[in-house]
């Protein structure tokens, strides 16, 4: 029964299950199986958990039963539904390695409020994927577990740096993951392997169990193949934590779009996004998706973002000097490695030293340097300045659009390697997507086509803080009307 369940949407998985036409460990078992044949060459899970996921699938499936016996209807939303978690997300008992050899045996006691909440909604996670080095980059180049591979061409990079979880739901290894978003890194994979990926709106999901790059940046988000699977997700997992004091306790309801007209819906049309270096083919493709959104009944508006420019070195100062403090915890003493010295500011260098990759040192030493005496205020002070600036931009932008509509990325997926050498090239991947996480509103891709070499061309849809739901609407309604969601990479 196992043939063609990978097939299917997370939304379709569910009606399956609920139907009786097939058990949870029939379809965790194609994942699995698929796992088998195709992680090995594409490296998106660090780690599998194939006993534990078949025996919460069995305990799913002995749930429904019990439900069908008794004719009762109350089932947890997710009941039987396999997932994926990117390993910068805690779950208890299993490894949590943040791609990084400084983490390399560490076993959390403890799960992330997201995971758990989806947890108790009844999901099935088959195992944890592949990462930049603390969620550090744009490509999962940097995980210290090697390279993830794009689908589409495994020569080129998924995006990062939750790569391995875009690379896992595009190859049909997972029907939906969870990824963090610090500067673009669910929007950005979500282009390149053609998927939906949601950034949600800062505060509107948990951040504890999530291990801290940019604490003022961090979101957890959604990889899915398309907007009704991550609102499935986002439904359960988001809301106010106590243990995480930038949730909010009430999420305000915003109009969002019914059905698949979309009249009266204004579309903001930024210059900014629109700039020298941006791929001809992109620019098509994003234009026509637009166009195709006007012909639902929405209406594009040319607007403004004057200190978008600002955004790429504001986040690189920002970022960093996040980072270099939320790191620190990490020095041999505590937990993770540990290099055995006689001296212990030696044993501090020498841990930190071996268990840090290139790109986790050049922001620590860049956001030490940011935030040392004398040049706190001529640096990270400024870049919280102009931060303001930017989040003002979009206060003012949402006074007269219900969305904005832009490019996720520059180009389509490069090639792995093509920015080994220079890291500012790697950052400039990233400069579409890091306005929407200094200004903490929500962002969602969606696949609008293909270029010339049949790689994904990401639309990147943001909106007003927690008009999440409002972007998978209007998402949902441009999907029912094209097919490029539905396209699957031949592996």
């Amino acid at each position: 029964m196992s043939a063609g369940l990978h097939e299917l949407s997370a939304k379709q998985a569910l009606a399956g299950l609920r139907a009786g036409k097939f058990s949870s460990v029939e379809l965790t078992r194609a994942y699995l199986e698929r796992i088998e044949q195709h992680n090995p060459r594409l490296n998106a899970y660090l780690h599998v958990a194939a006993e534990s996921a078949l025996q919460a699938a069995a305990a799913a499936d002995k749930q429904y039963a019990k439900a069908k016996r008794s004719k009762s209807a109350k089932l947890p939303a997710l009941l039987g539904l396999p997932i994926a978690v990117k390993d910068v997300l805690a779950v208890a008992g299993m490894p949590a390695t943040c791609g990084s050899r400084i983490l390399e045996n560490f076993v959390p006691s403890y799960t992330a409020t997201s995971v758990q909440r989806l947890l108790d909604a009844g999901v099935v996670i088959l195992g944890k994927t592949n990462t930049d080095e603390f969620a550090m980059g744009s490509s999962t180049e940097n995980s210290a577990y090697g390279v993830t591979h794009n689908p589409w061409d495994e020569t080129r990079v998924p995006g990062g740096s939750s790569g391995g979880s875009a690379a896992a739901v595009a190859a049909r290894l997972a029907p939906v993951a969870l990824g963090t978003d610090t500067g673009g890194s669910v929007r950005q994979p979500a282009a390149f392997c053609g998927l939906s990926g949601l950034k949600t709106t800062y505060g509107r999901v948990s951040r504890y169990g999530l291990v801290a790059f940019g604490s003022s940046l961090d979101t957890v988000g959604v990889l899915a193949r398309d907007a009704a699977d991550a609102g499935l997700i986002l439904k359960v997992m988001g809301g106010y934590d106590p243990r995480d004091a930038t949730t909010v306790e009430k999420t305000p309801k915003l109009e969002k779009p019914s059905g698949k007209s979309l009249k009266g819906l204004r579309i903001g049309v930024p210059k900014e996004y629109f700039i020298d270096g941006l791929s001809a083919e992109v620019e098509n493709g994003v234009r026509e998706a637009i166009r195709q959104l006007e012909a639902l009944g929405a209406k594009a508006v040319p607007v403004s973002l004057p200190h978008t420019e600002y955004a790429l070195p504001v986040y690189y100062i920002i970022a960093p000097a996040e980072a270099s403090a939320n790191l620190a915890r990490f020095d041999g003493v505590r937990y993770g490695l540990r290099v055995a010295q006689d001296d212990l500011i030696e044993m501090f260098k020498r841990s930190r030293g071996a268990g840090f990759g290139p790109e986790v040192k050049r922001r620590i030493m860049i956001g030490s340097y940011a935030l040392s005496a004398g040049y706190y205020d001529a640096y990270y002070g400024q870049a919280q300045k102009v931060r303001a600036l930017i989040r003002r931009d979009f206060d003012n932008v949402f006074k007269k659009v219900d969305i904005i509509a832009a490019p996720s990325t520059p180009s389509t997926a490069f090639r792995i390697g093509a920015h080994g050498n220079d890291p500012l090239e790697m950052y400039l991947e990233d400069v579409f997507t890091l306005p929407a996480n200094l200004a903490g509103v929500p962002g969602l891709c969606v696949c609008a086509g293909f270029d010339g070499q049949s790689l994904p061309i990401g639309l990147q849809m943001l909106g007003p803080h927690f008009a999440d739901e409002r972007l998978l609407a209007v998402a949902a309604a441009y999907q029912k009307v094209t097919d490029w969601h539905k396209q699957a990479p031949a592996l």
